[in-house]
């Protein structure tokens, strides 16, 4: 728990950065959410939300995650300090592309 709340505070400084910068075309799950998604769209989506929780429970209660909200799961891993692993980012888009569609 301690570890995934230390991600606001590795990114933080750098996450209005890479919410301004483009991304690639994500291969569109049923509902239409992805893991180029903003977080904060994963996270108004009730299914996306609690299939996010369930790999990241403390996500929203990382610092500084007003400010890294913007930022999809995938551009955040590489700025979370290993605290989004690759296995994470697996099991939530499985998960993303099981939800019916919207």
């Amino acid at each position: 728990m301690k570890a995934l709340l230390l991600v606001g505070l590795l990114i933080a400084p750098s996450a209005s950065a890479l919410a301004q910068t483009g991304a690639p075309a994500p291969a569109t799950a049923s509902s239409g959410l992805t893991l180029d998604s903003s977080i904060e769209a994963l996270m108004a989506s009730p299914g996306a939300k609690a299939v996010v929780l369930a790999s990241l429970p403390d996500l929203e209660a990382a610092p500084g995650y007003d400010q890294f909200k913007a930022v999809s799961l995938r551009r955040l891993q590489p700025h979370s300090g290993g605290k989004i692993t690759d296995e994470h980012l697996a099991a939530i888009e499985a998960g993303l592309k099981a939800l019916p569609s919207q």
